[in-house]
């Protein structure tokens, strides 16, 4: 049987081209959200939406100062980038020797030395939970009106709080999606990776990340997170302002779900029971939430 060789869209080829690189051979690693390639040479090309070129320039900003830092990170390719291909950003990295997904244990290891680093002379800006939140619940056509409607009066009600947010631990250079999906295993220890949100802002919002995984949708047992808590020096849960962080990161996930339900029936099921989770339709939280990917 014959396999045909997965087609090469026109906005990785163009990407490429203006790199000057090729893209014959090109093979799909995750077509998501972001789209992830793979070239021959050990080269990895990530495509981003339009209207993220800022993001995109600043996840290249951010690895190449991790570099010098120490950090164990992956490495973007010393030439020019981003480049934009049909309105789409892309960026270009050195492939990851053999890796597996992170543990919880490598994810606060890697925070650690996240945090503690000074202020870079970066145009970091400032944290945003919500960045792209209104634009998923946009583009989630399979759910209801009404929750739709729910969903951007939660979104506006989240908001509200944090421009009244509780002072907590000093502000730092914080990943801004750091869950174990972001940091990859190898034989040589874990590497942070995937920093577009990357952004100066309060250290309990890369902590809310696995905190959810305990009390929102039970991914993490109780023993991980103790674990996570003795190695950081705190626990985020304890924190008077854990109700709004989680409740952005729960929004989210949520939404990140319903986006991509449009396009993939698969996960339409996962997508409104988060919602209905979030409703209060489902019972007590933790409640259960399969991955996405």
């Amino acid at each position: 049987m014959t396999t045909s060789p997965t087609p090469i869209p026109a906005v990785l080829q163009a990407a490429c081209l203006a790199a000057g690189l090729d893209a014959t051979d090109a093979e799909p690693i995750r077509l998501a959200e972001n789209a992830i390639w793979r070239l021959p040479g050990g080269i990895v090309v990530r495509i981003t939406q339009p209207g993220q070129s800022a993001a995109a320039t600043r996840e290249v900003q951010v690895a190449r100062w991790l570099a010098t830092q120490g950090v164990p990170a992956v490495r973007a390719l010393d030439l020019r980038q981003p480049v934009t291909a049909n309105g789409h950003p892309a960026t270009f990295w050195q492939e990851l020797p053999p890796h597996e997904i992170g543990t919880v244990a490598d994810v606060v290891t890697l925070l650690k030395q996240l945090h503690a680093l000074p202020k870079p002379d970066l145009p970091l800006g400032e944290l945003d939970p919500f960045v792209r939140v209104v634009e998923r619940i946009e583009a989630a056509s399979t759910i209801s009106d009404d929750d739709r409607q729910w969903l951007h009066g939660r979104l506006k009600d989240l908001k509200n709080q944090w421009a009244t947010r509780p002072k907590g631990l000093p502000e730092c250079v914080v990943h801004g999606d750091a869950w174990v999906g972001n940091v990859a295993r190898t034989a040589a220890g874990p590497l942070l990776m995937d920093f577009e949100r990357a952004s100066f802002g309060p250290p309990e919002w890369d902590l809310v990340s696995t905190a959810v995984k305990l009390t929102t949708t039970g991914a993490v047992s109780a023993q991980e997170y103790a674990e996570f808590c003795e190695t950081y020096g705190t626990d985020v849960t304890e924190w008077e302002g854990y109700g709004l962080l989680s409740g952005a990161r729960e929004l989210r996930m949520a939404t990140y779900a319903a986006q991509h339900a449009a396009s993939r029936p698969e996960w339409r099921r996962e997508a409104q029971y988060r919602i209905d989770c979030l409703r209060d339709r489902s019972g007590a939280p933790p409640w259960r939430w399969k991955g996405i990917m």
